[in-house]
């Protein structure tokens, strides 16, 4: 018996996902897109900038990224590599109580501001229930993360067009040797500023609608592959049990297998 590789969710072994910043007023446009061809973004938000000239408004807050992730982004911006720990944990617990009385949901994902960080940064938010926090260091790679709370995404939106073509062009099983993931990050007033919404509008239309890619929020990714890493198994490796509440996929023998939430199943060799 050889179980290979994990897959995502459905035998996909291709997962995309998007992430954008700071809750601008073109996030409306954004989300639009999004949602219109069927993907999935997370947004990390500034609660203290609600209602701000060029901000979203706290109210539409909910309704506006229903079905997308809403995340940490602090309540006001700073640099929190320069700023005492007192106030970078307020910072983070002020933002995520905020948004969690939006969302309706624990708020357990963040994306650094201005993308720096230290390592003492990181383990702080680590202890403050944040599960992975973005940074905005290109890898140019699809790998999942293996540090979530320094994940590094694959590109800006800039580079979307040609990581996307590579993207699509990876082999499907039993070719591949690792779960695939392209992550684009950026902020929706860059595509005001550089008049070029028609690239998102024709990304996005590439990358919708296929059989081989999961679309998920980082969130989801994140709970996903902590799920692939709690399945137990049995010493000669016949057995395998699922604690998570999620189902997961794995390959043996090449071929896809389901292990449900909760359940144990026999591998056969």
């Amino acid at each position: 018996m050889d179980i290979r590789f994990n897959l995502f969710p459905g035998a996909r072994f291709k997962a995309l996902t998007f992430s954008y910043d700071d809750g601008r007023d073109q996030d409306r446009r954004l989300v639009e897109i999004f949602n219109r061809h069927n993907l999935k973004a997370t947004f990390h938000l500034n609660s203290g900038k609600f209602g701000d000239d060029g901000y979203v408004e706290h109210g539409e807050v909910a309704d506006l990224y229903a079905g997308h992730e809403i995340s940490a982004h602090t309540v006001t911006h700073p640099f929190l590599e320069r700023i005492p720990r007192e106030r970078l944990i307020t910072e983070i617990m002020d933002d995520r109580r905020s948004l969690e009385e939006l969302a309706g949901y624990p708020v357990r994902g963040m994306s650094y501001p201005y993308g720096t960080y230290n390592e003492e940064v990181a383990k702080a938010v680590g202890s403050l229930g944040i599960r992975y926090s973005r940074t905005v260091k290109s890898t140019s790679g699809f790998k999942v993360p293996e540090h979530p709370l320094t994940w590094h995404p694959t590109c800006h939106h800039k580079q979307m067009q040609e990581h996307g073509e590579s993207f699509l062009a990876l082999d499907p099983p039993p070719h591949y040797t690792d779960l695939s993931l392209l992550y684009v990050w950026g902020h929706s007033y860059e595509f005001d500023n550089d008049d070029n919404w028609n690239e998102i509008e024709e990304f996005c239309a590439k990358m919708a609608d296929r059989t081989d890619i999961w679309y998920a929020t980082n969130i989801e990714i994140i709970d996903y592959l902590d799920a692939l890493k709690r399945l137990a198994f049995s010493v000669d490796g016949m057995l395998v049990h699922n604690p998570s509440a999620l189902a997961v996929w794995v390959t043996v023998n090449g071929e896809a297998v389901e292990i449900v939430g909760g359940g144990t199943r026999r591998i056969e060799a």
